[in-house]
């Protein structure tokens, strides 16, 4: 309380009344650092939860992200073993002009001297590069551009990671044909069991003009997606 002019000096009344001031000050600031330490407290917490939803999220992308199909690899091309195989006796030069194959699509036979690196493209892909990476022991996947995606998704997943290429064609004999150096498949679904019979036969297969040769380092088509 403020003494008036020409009262009195009560110094008890003055001494309480600075102390009331500090406890009231000293109770606003604990009331703060309360605050300020239930806030921090919210905010670790917080990120801790946002943390851990991160690494799962992380952890169940890698766990049930497609795998790539392992194949042995170096087979000798028995067609023998395959039902429904066809094999040819393409003969092999690097050119450098368009070229006219006898098969659809191509299987051996004159190439361009570039070949088309190996990957996963969602448009149609030069002929002559992609014969010169049959050459090299790659398989040559091709797909009607008209098959539904997950009949697309499904053949993704029976593909290696390495030496195939994947590709739309037009006018193709069947909805899907595997094609190697001098040997082809046709099927129909991309369920069907011997697309990973003619893998394990054919594909880095020994019985190639130019075997163990990358499958990279060379040129991409358009459409490259993987």
């Amino acid at each position: 309380m403020t003494p008036q002019p020409g009262s009195p000096v009560n110094k008890a009344s003055i001494k309480e009344e600075r102390v009331a001031k500090r406890a009231k000050k000293l109770e606003e600031y604990h009331r703060q650092q309360k605050r300020s330490k239930r806030n921090r407290q919210i905010g670790i917490l917080a990120g801790s939860v946002a943390a851990v939803a991160i690494i799962a999220l992380l952890v169940a992308t890698f766990a049930f992200a497609p795998k790539a199909a392992n194949y042995a690899g170096g087979g000798a091309g028995d067609a023998s073993t395959i039902d429904g195989v066809q094999t040819f006796s393409n003969t092999t030069s690097h050119i450098e002009t368009a070229v006219t194959f006898e098969q659809t699509p191509p299987a051996g036979g004159p190439h361009s001297a570039a070949w088309l690196n190996c990957g996963v493209y969602d448009q149609v892909v030069p002929n002559e590069n992609a014969v010169h990476s049959l050459e090299h022991g790659a398989l040559w996947v091709t797909y009607d551009p008209s098959i539904s995606d997950a009949e697309l998704d499904t053949l993704k997943t029976k593909l290696p990671s390495t030496y195939v290429i994947l590709s739309p064609y037009d006018d193709l004999p069947a909805p899907i044909v595997l094609s190697g150096w001098n040997s082809q498949l046709q099927i129909d679904s991309a369920d069907d069991t011997r697309i990973a019979e003619f893998f394990t036969e054919f594909w880095k297969s020994t019985n190639v003009p130019e075997n163990g040769s990358p499958c990279s380092g060379a040129i991409d088509a358009p459409g490259k997606v993987s």
